[in-house]
């Protein structure tokens, strides 16, 4: 599901190389294939389906971290003002991204065969990273652990494009740009 890129992020984000085991539906094929049974161009405003793809545990018997994976259908685009919420930093991944010391996500626009409808209305798809049961402050290099997220957000933002069959795997690139909007 994710890139090298993506699992060295990982360890900067928990600190550990190696996870628990994903239950069987845990993957960008079931959840891509989720997504693909709710799409419908015509939704008006401002349904939004959304749906997990996986959890990520850290290894019994050491710090204890889950992130949690999410898609979610949008039916606009976003606007080029819009601003990302406090503490997040906007990027230049996809149609629009933006990344924080825990959490991150990635919108990009979609048009598939598994999509019906997105070649008159693309399927824009946003994509989510964050660590949940945060209790405190997240610890360490703000920066670093903002582009970790972003890094493993746009992994598996490639991942489900490519899973859906999106055009020009949605206009993402092979690596993720961490340079601010």
């Amino acid at each position: 599901m994710i890139s090298a890129e993506a699992g060295k992020a990982l360890k900067v984000i928990t600190g550990s190389s190696r996870f628990e085991a994903s239950g069987e539906e845990s993957t960008v094929a079931h959840a891509a294939a989720e997504l693909s049974g709710v799409f419908s161009p015509l939704v008006p405003e401002p349904v939004g389906d959304t749906g997990d793809v996986c959890r990520i545990f850290t290894p019994v018997g050491t710090p204890f971290y889950e992130l949690r994976v999410t898609w979610r259908l949008f039916y606009r685009a976003a606007a080029a003002g819009d601003k990302p919420p406090s503490g997040f930093t906007r990027l230049r991944i996809g149609e629009w991204a933006a990344a924080a010391p825990d959490e991150a996500y990635v919108q990009f626009a979609c048009r598939s065969q598994k999509l019906p409808g997105s070649a008159q209305s693309p399927g824009r798809i946003e994509m989510n990273v964050e660590r949940m049961r945060v209790f405190k402050e997240p610890e360490g290099d703000v920066e670093a652990l903002k582009n970790a997220y972003a890094t493993v957000t746009h992994s598996v933002s490639l991942a489900m494009a490519k899973e859906l069959g999106c055009e020009g795997d949605a206009g993402l690139e092979a690596h993720p740009s961490l340079d601010p909007a």
